[in-house]
């Protein structure tokens, strides 16, 4: 039975016509509709969502889950950018004046994906508490403090290292905006377009790893000077932005509950540990080779722009959902370890192109990588909820496998992350050691093989737990 879409105003002045007015100021027209009924009150918070009421899906629900999806998908954008800053700030430090040793070049790179990928499991919990618009405004005016520092700190080049070190941990609350993002949106969509959205959200966020190695060189050379403070000036007016459209538009949702206990059963599951393992190399891998990329190619091919280090990071993120649906057709661990097998001969390709130097046959090898990468990170995600649905016996056991699965989502993203930690810092250790990263690269494309050969041993096996079953 069709049923009336309401709207409450909780304002002392509540009265008929305000209602009114308060449902058109939200984009929905206060005639009846079918599905069961929704309340917007103060504050843009809903009561009553249920992306799984069809009814209410196809009337209200998915106009307003795709217009909440739209703004997550700019905030997080914004704070992939942020994240990345320092990527394509330091390899620019030199030509302003800063005496720096590649050793504190890396940990400038390294340090803000170690505090983002910290920082992800306490934004999750953001969400439920504060509310995925309220949290979505702050996390975007947060984005203000690394962006200003690091254009205080940059028009001074006697600035100490360790200053510039604290400044660049601050970038680290860009990283942070990709688990409060994907958990907000999780609320809003039903399990049948989940996947999808989630997609999107994920790639829309990536794809600002790339824009921001883009953006940046182009802003801070135009004119005659090299201008390093418009690096992070020109993400202040875009964060503002974000903010004031999330306050405007976006909705926080009062059923959108957290659930501690669910990383609680997912930390104490076997597969939790062996997935975010696997996540390190293709996760960690893209957010590791996007930071330390453009720094790589301003110190073997001086001669070319560094300009072109936002094509790794592009294609990386384009190619996410696509690992997802060949993951649907294929099997997640089969295109997982077929992503692995194509990181380990981009790396080798990119080792015997360093030998030769050969910036077209390093580029195409990393170009390959970013796309493996990218690939390798929709087919994980792809097999969490497979890994934790086997093997089900009865609705409590789904139910809690469920759980499980939502935590190690949480769980994976964040170790995944440090990923972006350690490569930057393994190419420090082997540039000091050796004299050059190759050293470094063997040892990833060892580990690649490593990660290869759990998946298979573990996932695509015959004769391991799964069997026969195409995970």
């Amino acid at each position: 039975m069709a049923q009336p879409l309401a709207t409450v105003d909780e304002s002392p002045s509540s009265s008929p016509s305000s209602s009114s007015t308060s449902s058109s100021t939200f984009g929905t027209a206060p005639t009846a509709l079918a599905g069961a009924p929704l309340i917007h009150r103060r504050g843009r918070w809903i009561d009553g969502w249920d992306p799984q009421d069809e009814a209410q899906w196809s009337a209200v629900g998915r106009a307003i889950a795709r217009r909440n999806l739209a703004l997550s998908i700019f905030a997080e954008f914004l704070g992939f950018a942020v994240w990345a800053l320092w990527s394509i700030v330091v390899p620019q430090l030199p030509a302003a004046g800063f005496d720096l040793s590649v050793d504190q070049m890396f940990w400038l790179i390294a340090l803000p994906s170690l505090v983002g990928a910290t920082l992800r499991i306490p934004y999750t919990f953001a969400v439920p508490l504060f509310g995925g618009r309220n949290w979505t405004i702050v996390s975007a005016l947060l984005l203000l403090i690394p962006t200003i520092s690091l254009a205080v700190v940059v028009q001074e080049p006697g600035t100490s290292f360790g200053v510039l070190l604290g400044v660049a941990a601050l970038a680290g609350v860009g990283g942070g905006n990709f688990a409060s993002s994907m958990a907000n949106i999780s609320f809003f969509y039903p399990e049948k377009e989940k996947g999808r959205a989630l997609g999107l959200n994920a790639a829309g966020g990536n794809v600002g790893t790339a824009a921001v190695q883009l953006a940046v060189p182009l802003v801070i050379g135009a004119g005659a000077a090299l201008s390093l403070e418009r690096a992070g000036l020109m993400f202040v007016p875009l964060a503002i932005l974000a903010a004031v459209l999330a306050w405007r538009w976006m909705d926080n949702l009062s059923h959108a509950k957290s659930d501690p206990r669910s990383y609680g059963v997912a930390a104490r599951a076997r597969h939790t540990w062996v997935i975010s393992f696997i996540y390190i190399g293709t996760f960690g891998s893209f957010i590791g080779f996007s930071g330390a990329f453009p720094t790589l190619l301003k110190g073997t091919f001086p001669e070319v722009t560094a300009t072109v280090a936002f094509l790794g990071a592009l294609v990386g993120s384009v190619a996410r959902p696509l690992g997802g649906i060949l993951a649907d057709r294929l099997g997640g661990a089969r295109v997982t370890i077929a992503a692995f097998a194509v990181m380990a001969a981009g790396v080798v390709s990119a080792i015997f192109a360093l030998r030769s130097h050969s910036f077209g046959a390093f580029l195409a090898s990393f170009l390959v990588l970013f796309v493996a990468t990218g690939a390798g990170n929709g087919s994980v995600y792809r097999m969490i909820p497979a890994v934790f649905r086997h093997g089900a016996t009865d609705a409590e056991d789904r139910v809690r496998r469920a759980r499980a699965a939502a935590g190690c989502l949480g769980i994976a993203g964040a170790v995944g992350a440090f990923g972006g930690f350690l490569i930057p810092r393994g190419f420090a250790v082997s540039t000091s050691l050796t004299g050059n990263i190759q050293a470094a690269l063997w040892v990833i494309v060892s580990l690649y093989a490593v990660m290869a050969f759990v998946t298979w041993a573990v996932y695509s096996r015959r004769g391991s737990a799964f069997g026969d079953t195409v995970i």
